[in-house]
């Protein structure tokens, strides 16, 4: 046995143990998060629910079964539900919708008080632009040129057929007012700041008075031409409402007490379907759907529905951004250090220092981003090249470049740690033999270090990125923001605007799970969310991994 302990079998065999449990759990959480994000975009089934209130009540629920659980023994008795079977010993939760009408969204149900739960076949629900889903019966279909139709069946047909017209209105709607509107808001808005320019060089006396009066002739005179251009917008926009609020559908649905009748516009409807008598064929199509809405269309119901496209793109393009500013100067360091630094005390307090800075906090990094790089270096740009925009500031306030610079002081550490263990698992013999080829010390590094020490730098970005991609919190005070209507990247000059607020996955996450009053809601939008932000992070990884078994396999060396 002692020789065994001395051995260090032991040892070895307790790594491996406790190597497994760690990967298990990981795959649990793993599988955690896909089950219940993929469950997300099912189509549940709805219930019509009887069920009796502790007086005896008849009550009416309609709605879809999200979760249930089971009552504890002594609250059954405290209810006075003893024998209840192992079915009727349970509560339901029940998205019974309609929240506009009820005031709630989801309803707790206790099993011992259900009377009746049966699924009808017309039950229809109603995916809605604000207030959730509804639950309810189509009963009639008003349409423009008087046209109604009176039948489930005949209003469910006119549904079919209206429904992409008008979803077609609404984005033209929106693309007027989000790119038309926007462009010539964009143009009056640049005017006026020439404008605001100009009257700040006649203060410091680098413009004439007649020169400024001319210029703000001519300006007034194009701005009074851009605001009949954006009046001429606003009539399209109210035309086409005017035409939208023609359509409406009438709607039966159950409040407790029993059924009533609401009228529900038709433009705020993204998608009626039947899932109590859905093919497996439209289940797919469906879950489909449900998917490609999710990666590619904005957020709506505050971020608890709809897509999270803004998110992603702001994810990607921090990373990218962050990666850039991390690597070269993380590389840059590490060679300094490992090659041209002269070894001593202050160099061991250097690394030291290094090590130390990655397990600072990340919080700790986002206050000095927030004093540095936002009030120090972008109120001085603001100072000096947007005068006129002041006191609003332009880039002294929280914006995605911002932010990508605090990320990449905070995984700087990391590829420096990276790049210098590559550059020390270099040979020396190898910048010997550079050397007495007649290389200089620049060109050995150039030429042999470097791109035999590539695949430990892609490494160190590797580690930076899976790291900087799901840090939150100094991000929560350099730019991020809960809706962003604007992107970093559009169609306007100069296409890239780094000056602006961004929205990201984590912060999505953190935004839907915990700052919102209907967690019951939106519980099935974090997991999803999570679920995406895992495999983007696994894509970039990826790409960063294959490119280094390309780097290596072109850089291979004997005893690397």
């Amino acid at each position: 046995m002692k020789q065994f302990l001395r051995s260090g079998d032991l040892f070895i065999w307790l790594t491996g143990v406790f190597l497994g449990i760690c990967l298990l759990m990981i795959s649990g959480l793993l599988l955690l998060i896909g089950l219940q994000g993929i469950a997300q975009f099912h189509p549940r089934e709805v219930h019509f629910i009887e069920y009796q209130d502790q007086e005896g009540n008849r009550l009416l629920a309609f709605g879809q079964i999200y979760s249930s659980e089971q009552i504890p023994p002594d609250v059954l008795q405290q209810k006075g539900f003893r024998g209840a079977s192992q079915r009727e010993a349970r509560r339901y939760l029940v998205r019974v919708g309609n929240r506009d009408i009820f005031g709630e969204d989801f309803k707790w149900i206790m099993g011992p008080t259900v009377t009746r739960d049966t699924l009808l076949a017309n039950a229809l629900v109603l995916e809605r632009e604000e207030n959730g889903n509804a639950y309810g019966i189509l009963t009639t279909l008003r349409a423009p040129r008087g046209q109604h139709f009176e039948t489930e069946l005949d209003a469910w047909r006119a549904f079919e057929r209206f429904h992409p017209l008008v979803r077609s209105l609404v984005h033209e709607v929106r693309d007027i007012e989000k790119r038309e509107m926007g462009e010539t808001n964009d143009a009056i808005r640049s005017l006026r700041l020439e404008l605001r320019l100009m009257e700040y060089e006649l203060e410091q006396g680098r413009l004439q008075p007649d020169q400024f009066q001319e210029a703000q002739r001519h300006i007034d005179a194009e701005v009074s031409k851009l605001e009949l251009v954006l009046a001429r917008q606003q009539d399209r926009i109210d035309s086409l409402r005017m035409h939208l609020a023609e359509y409406e559908i009438g709607l039966r649905v159950y409040a407790p007490e029993g059924e009533e009748r609401v009228r529900i516009p038709l433009a705020s409807i993204v998608r009626a379907y039947k899932p109590n008598i859905m093919s497996v064929s439209q289940t797919i199509a469906f879950y489909g759907e449900k998917v490609w809405e999710f990666v590619s269309d904005d957020p709506r119901e505050a971020n608890a529905e709809g897509g999270v496209f803004p998110a992603i793109f702001g994810t990607v393009l921090m990373v990218l951004l962050m990666s850039l500013a991390a690597v070269p100067f993380g590389v840059l360091a590490a060679l300094y250090l490992r090659e041209y630094a002269k070894q001593g005390l202050l160099l061991r307090i250097v690394r030291i220092a290094v090590n130390n800075l990655a397990g600072v906090p990340s919080i700790v990094f986002g206050m000095f981003g927030l004093g540095f790089f936002v009030y120090f270096v972008g109120g001085g740009v603001d100072r000096m090249f947007f005068p006129e925009r002041l006191p609003n500031p332009t880039y002294g306030t929280g914006g995605i470049l911002w932010a990508s610079l605090t990320l990449a002081l905070l995984t700087v550490p990391v590829v420096i740690v990276a790049t210098e263990e590559a550059l020390a698992a270099i040979p020396r013999g190898i910048r010997e033999g550079s050397y007495a080829l007649g290389a200089t010390k620049w060109d050995t590094i150039r030429r042999v270090v470097l791109p035999s020490a590539t695949p430990g730098i892609m490494t160190g970005t590797i580690l930076a990125m899976a790291r900087g991609a799901g840090e939150v919190a100094p991000l929560m005070i350099t730019g991020v923001v809960k809706l962003a209507t604007e992107m970093p990247f559009d169609s306007t000059f100069p296409f890239f605007h780094l000056d602006r607020k961004f929205m990201h996955l984590g912060f999505h996450i953190y935004d839907v799970g915990f700052q919102t009053s209907n967690v019951e809601a939106n519980i099935g939008m974090v997991y999803t969310t999570a679920l995406l932000l895992i495999i983007i992070i696994l894509l970039l990884n990826l790409t960063a991994i294959t490119l280094r078994a390309r780097l290596r396999r072109k850089y291979r060396l004997v005893g690397f």
